[in-house]
């Protein structure tokens, strides 16, 4: 089964699955119970490229504040519930577009009911959410510890769970920290489920390993046609994972638009600041929303040919810097200069 297949979710006003365009997710850090600071961060990661925000509801208050974070936003929420069947209930009344669960820490099954009842009423979404550390003793002794397998048949019997109690309208996720585990893990359900899936590696780490991880783990998964919704999980600002995931579905060829940036490694030939200058581009370029690729080089001896396949481009040495267009030198300017010359021209690109 490929995203083209999965079934259509709607999540507040964005569409999910049928071959919609793949929607990035991310997860508060704040107390939700703080709602200015909530508020902060959610637009924030909004303007980073949010498509489908989620905050953790662990409390009565939590759930409340919910009302309140609405009315302040522009992207759909979700709410994440465990254990507590009754703040599942209460976040959907105070406005959640989705909830998360998984069904076996809810309780009974009279409970998840009373779940899904609510759901079904106001035709709210529920994530389905196992992961490798959520899974139930009969299934690890099934299968001799925990496995893709055994992710799959957990993540499939709650889904089969709620489908029974007469709703239908779920989102899949199996999520584990272990990469090669989660690729199995989806490609085994993708033939299983049409319900749409959302796809992450779980507790993928700090900053340099958490991306490389996720990102190994998604491409895999996404060049595959599998995933309709994805994370990137890091230990650290949630904006960062925005900006991750944003560059991997770009990459993979699942995103158009926003300004691409090659650079070349330091070598025994460079003369300038490079590390430096290819951050300060990194920062420039994020917001304009132009498609379009631009190099920055360390040479000026190969920079020109090396930047050639770029729309624009950037090199320097010894004080200089040039401004180069299709692989063609256009403009010389001291280097200190460099980076606004860059700015002029994408202020006016197009014109």
């Amino acid at each position: 089964m490929s995203r083209n297949t999965t079934k259509i979710v709607k999540i507040g006003d964005k569409v999910i699955g049928g071959g919609n365009p793949i929607m990035i997710q991310s997860m508060t850090n704040t107390k939700t119970e703080d709602v200015e600071a909530t508020v902060a961060q959610i637009n924030r990661l909004a303007a980073a490229g949010c498509d489908i925000i989620r905050v953790a509801v662990p409390t009565k208050e939590a759930a409340y504040a919910i009302k309140e974070i609405k009315k302040q936003i522009n992207i759909p929420l979700v709410a994440d519930i465990h254990f507590d069947y009754r703040l599942a209930i209460l976040a959907m009344e105070n406005g959640a577009d989705k909830i998360r669960i998984n069904p076996g820490n809810i309780g009974s099954d009279e409970r998840v009911k009373a779940v899904v009842d609510v759901a079904k009423e106001r035709n709210i979404p529920i994530r389905v959410g196992v992961n490798s550390g959520s899974l139930e003793k009969h299934i690890i002794e099934k299968y001799n510890g925990v496995t893709a397998e055994g992710l799959v048949e957990s993540a499939l019997e709650k889904a089969k769970l709620i489908e029974d109690m007469g709703y239908d309208n779920l989102v899949i996720s199996i999520k584990s920290s272990d990469v090669l585990m989660s690729v199995k893990a989806h490609e085994l359900i993708a033939d299983k489920t049409d319900h749409p899936l959302h796809v992450g590696i779980t507790e993928a780490g700090t900053l340099l390993r958490g991306n490389i991880k996720s990102s190994i783990g998604l491409g895999l998964i996404l060049n595959q046609g599998i995933g309709d919704t994805i994370r990137v999980s890091l230990t650290g600002d949630p904006e960062q994972e925005i900006k991750t995931a944003k560059l991997v579905l770009k990459t993979l060829g699942l995103r158009q638009g926003g300004i691409e940036v090659v650079s070349c490694p330091t070598c025994g030939r460079t003369q300038i600041n490079l590390i430096k200058l290819a951050n300060e581009v990194e920062d420039l370029v994020a917001n304009y929303d132009l498609d379009i690729k631009v190099a920055v080089m360390g040479c000026v001896v190969n920079g020109p040919g090396e930047a050639k396949e770029a729309d624009l481009g950037v090199a320097g040495g010894a004080g200089v810097g040039l401004l180069i267009k299709k692989g063609e030198v256009y403009k010389k300017v001291p280097e200190e200069q460099l980076l606004a010359e860059l700015k002029n021209e994408l202020d006016h690109w197009g014109e």
